[in-house]
């Protein structure tokens, strides 16, 4: 089972590093993280993605909630918000195979960031699931290197 919080907390210094450490002291994992500044200065959000069974996610929001530093925590279903996630890959072309990577591009709307003789460097953004999908695409083509964010999620209500 997968859990998608959304945490609001106050933007000081060790925040950060005292949730992970919540997750690290209790054994729980981090699939995913991405933390950034709201509108507000002070507040910063961070969309956290773990997986476990229905107990441990259950846990994880009360752990959560009782930080000093969280101001909200707000557990999201799939179903009910939208997920995106970005990358960076670098992929190996060749004279003959740079059209078709090209083309790819154009249908998936990756966007081309750089062109050298040896690869093209692609950013991509979409769901979770479409990422993956998107690396399965350009593997054939020989995958020099992936750079993700993590996903990020909001309700859709």
């Amino acid at each position: 089972m997968k859990g998608i919080f959304s945490v609001l907390v106050e933007n000081r210094d060790g925040v950060l590093s005292s949730i992970a450490g919540l997750f690290a002291r209790r054994g729980y994992n981090i699939d995913s993280l991405a933390v950034g500044v709201t509108d507000n200065s002070e507040i910063s959000s961070m969309t956290i993605v773990s997986s476990g069974d229905q107990r441990t996610i259950d846990q994880i929001e009360k752990q959560l909630n009782k930080k000093i530093d969280v101001i909200k925590v707000r557990r999201l279903t799939e179903a009910k918000c939208v997920t995106l996630e970005m990358m960076l890959i670098k992929v190996s072309c060749s004279a003959t195979t740079r059209s078709s990577i090209i083309e790819l591009c154009q249908i998936t709307g990756a966007k081309i960031m750089k062109v050298a003789p040896k690869y093209l460097l692609l950013e991509y953004h979409a769901d979770p699931e479409g990422i993956e999908d998107f690396i399965r695409l350009v593997k054939g083509y020989g995958i020099l290197e992936i750079q993700r964010t993590g996903a990020i999620a909001m309700e859709k209500s």
